[in-house]
């Protein structure tokens, strides 16, 4: 008897799970980093930094003023400290920087002084070089009692909360730290590992045939820094499940890592392994798909024990429109820090922009006088329109309903 022929059989069907909608999958990334970090498995540690490498960090703590501003009752005007009523006579001179006057001001003398300087004991005022009459040694001019004397303390008491906990270092901020005394700030930036995926790309030069240079990766770092991380390193994982679970269980295991972003294999065809990776390491995937375009392949997991991981599609304009649902958001709250993304501007459209029927489209448009114009150029794999654009414009799907005349959602890009 002969044997039965084979019989091929057709590949198994990938299960296709119901997309989460784009606002819910924002939302949900917060949600989620919020929850795993309550775990307390994976928590930045706080991190006294230089002011120079503070900037755009959140704040850990509340940062308090170690001395007052300012330090001494001091000249706010260049001119003459006089102390009684006019005319004075002139007796000495007071620099900022420098040694003032020794002794106390009587009744009917007077300093000239700098802006800055510690004025003299008893001064009653400031006398500004505009308001003043000078004949040799003898001073008079118009003053009223306090009149441009800055007091100790009067713009910060020594202790004074300068800024709460989950504030973000600004420029602004740095200034105010450093003039009340600190050279470091306590932040907490949580550290993330890059896992770039894909048998084609490279990562520099120009592609040949069937390759394509890697335009995700470079715009990673300026992405978990606007939100409040540190890429603390990135790798090229070549196509395969195995590889790619392997390189997922290394950074489970790595306790400095908190979340993980794989850019590309988060798509259903037959070179995206990331979700089977993440059956492998039995990982509790919390978005699978978003209901958005560009954008639509993209997952959020947590790995036991482990890491966030954010799964971003390999289309460039893509994986940056899903960088902004879900990376930002739970980078952001990992950080403990405001979404930079999403601030509640709106706009009204100034030019034609489609409606999707079933998915939010994200749109990059310029915005002018409150006014957001598309720019074009924002397909999947198109960044011309996001690298000229000041926002991306929400519009929801249409599901039936009519165009509304008022303003939409933006999503804000980072600098």
């Amino acid at each position: 008897m002969e044997p039965p022929v084979p019989v091929a059989t057709a590949p198994a069907v990938p299960v296709r799970h119901r997309a989460t909608t784009w606002s819910r999958a924002r939302d949900a990334a917060r949600e989620l980093a919020t929850a795993h970090l309550r775990t307390g498995t994976r928590e930045a540690p706080v991190a006294h930094v230089p002011l120079a490498d503070a900037l755009g960090a959140a704040l850990a703590v509340p940062v308090t003023a170690r001395a007052a501003v300012p330090a001494c009752d001091s000249a706010a005007m260049d001119g003459y400290a006089v102390a009684g009523p006019g005319p004075w006579r002139l007796v000495g001179r007071a620099l900022a920087g420098r040694p003032g006057p020794v002794r106390r001001l009587r009744p009917g003398e007077a300093v000239e002084i700098a802006t800055g300087a510690p004025v003299p004991a008893r001064t009653e005022a400031v006398l500004p070089y505009e308001r003043a009459v000078c004949d040799g040694d003898r001073i008079e001019g118009p003053v009223r009692p306090g009149r441009h004397v800055r007091h100790r303390g009067e713009s910060v008491p020594a202790g004074a909360v300068l800024a709460p906990a989950g504030t973000v270092v600004t420029p602004a901020l740095l200034g105010l730290a450093a003039g009340t005394g600190h050279d470091s700030l306590p932040v907490r930036r949580p550290r993330v590992a890059a896992l770039v995926t894909g048998d084609e790309v490279v990562p520099t030069g120009l592609p040949g045939p069937g390759a394509v240079r890697d335009a995700i990766g470079p715009m990673l770092p300026g992405l978990v820094r606007w939100a409040g991380g540190v890429l603390a390193g990135s790798a090229h994982v070549a196509d395969g499940r195995a590889r790619l679970t392997a390189e997922l269980r290394a950074a489970a295991a790595d306790p400095a890592t908190e979340l993980v972003v794989v850019c590309g294999a988060s798509s259903a065809g037959p070179a995206d392994h990331l979700r089977g990776a993440l059956d492998a390491l039995a990982a509790d995937v919390g978005v699978d798909g978003v209901a958005c375009r560009p954008g639509h392949p993209q997952l959020l997991a947590a790995l036991p024990g482990g890491p966030l991981v954010v799964g971003l599609p390999g289309n460039p304009n893509a994986a940056l429109v899903a960088a902004l649902t879900l990376l930002v958001p739970a980078l952001s709250a990992l950080a403990g820090r405001r979404d930079p993304a999403h601030a509640g501007r709106r706009a009204h459209l100034a030019g034609p922009a489609d409606r999707h029927a079933r998915d939010t489209r994200l749109v990059a448009v310029r915005v002018r006088d409150g006014r957001a114009a598309p720019v074009g150029g924002d397909g999947p794999a198109a960044l011309r329109g996001a690298a000229v654009a000041d926002a991306l414009a929400v519009l929801p799907p249409r599901d039936g309903t009519p165009d509304s005349a008022g303003p939409v959602e933006l999503v804000e890009l980072p600098y």
